[in-house]
């Protein structure tokens, strides 16, 4: 695993202050980066018109698939909400960079990413302009857009691709509303989903989302793995404090015993620091899976 800058790593994996990643430029790694002799996944792009659970909306989709997959053996599965914005190599995580080298060092299982932007209504009048559906898909707390997956998105690429039936195999990945969505769908269908991500994640009272620090102190724990990222000059408006908000979360995930990390920086509103540490995060996330014997424990 590289060395993050001043020492991040170290934090991360051993869990001492978080106030060291307050120093961090936040600079892309090696693992970031293109390597020389590195077999790269290629990544190919479809449109969901057909969704019944989110009717009226059209979708563009990202389906990344590794040089080592076999469609022999069941991929592990990692979906990412704002998917437009984590496929990009020049974006703020270039994931199939980091996907592609982490998958060839054997620090993650052989994993399909499907990378999901939030729906959009067409305008109904020529010129107009279409009503995004972000908000009500990402910031509301139920079960839609678990079941948007499981019964749509994930079927229609399991069509092509052979993915696994386990829940384990299975994590989910977002940036602030994206990040709260991500922890909902964990949260409502353990079942089908045992890891999360989340990037600034928006745990304020956008459509109710504040409310999960307390529901976690009370609730059955649920055999969910999370992460979550936040910086110090994030927003601060009426709908809550958002660095507050994941120390709140953080703070009920110890309270309950979930196995889980909080990193805070000092960015704001940004997936820069996130995307710095994504190669540090999958390694954590992915660290016990059968197929990564030489991640970090």
């Amino acid at each position: 695993m590289r060395n993050l800058t001043h020492g991040m790593m170290a934090v991360l994996m051993l869990g001492c202050s978080s106030q060291l990643f307050a120093q961090s430029k936040y600079e892309y790694g090696p693992v970031s980066q293109r390597q020389e002799g590195v077999p790269q996944g290629k990544v190919t792009q479809h449109r969901w018109e057909n969704s019944k659970v989110f009717p009226g909306t059209q979708r563009d989709y990202w389906i990344y698939v590794p040089a080592q997959y076999d469609k022999s053996k069941p991929a592990s599965v990692m979906i990412f909400n704002d998917g437009g914005g984590y496929v990009r190599e020049n974006g703020h995580s270039r994931s199939p960079v980091v996907f592609d080298n982490l998958i060839a060092q054997g620090k993650m299982p052989v994993t399909i990413g499907i990378f999901i932007n939030p729906g959009v209504i067409p305008a109904e009048q020529a010129g107009g302009k279409p009503r995004r559906n972000r908000s009500f898909e990402y910031d509301s707390l139920g079960d839609l857009y678990a079941r948007f997956l499981i019964e749509e998105l994930l079927p229609e690429v399991g069509k092509s691709y052979n993915l696994t039936e386990s829940a384990e195999g299975r994590a989910i990945c977002g940036l602030s509303s994206g990040g709260i969505c991500a922890f909902t769908a964990a949260w409502e269908r353990p079942d089908y989903f045992t890891k999360v991500v989340s990037y600034i994640g928006s745990f304020t009272n956008i459509r109710g989302g504040h409310v999960y620090p307390a529901v976690i102190r009370k609730a059955e724990k649920k055999p969910i793995r999370i992460f979550l990222q936040e910086g110090s000059s994030d927003l601060d408006n009426l709908f809550g404090n958002w660095p507050l908000a994941n120390e709140q979360m953080a703070a009920a995930l110890k309270y309950a015993g979930y196995d889980y990390q909080f990193v805070m920086g000092t960015e704001g509103h940004s997936g820069r620091h996130g995307g710095t540490i994504l190669p540090e995060i999958l390694e954590w996330l992915w660290r016990d899976h059968p197929e990564t014997p030489n991640a970090n424990k």
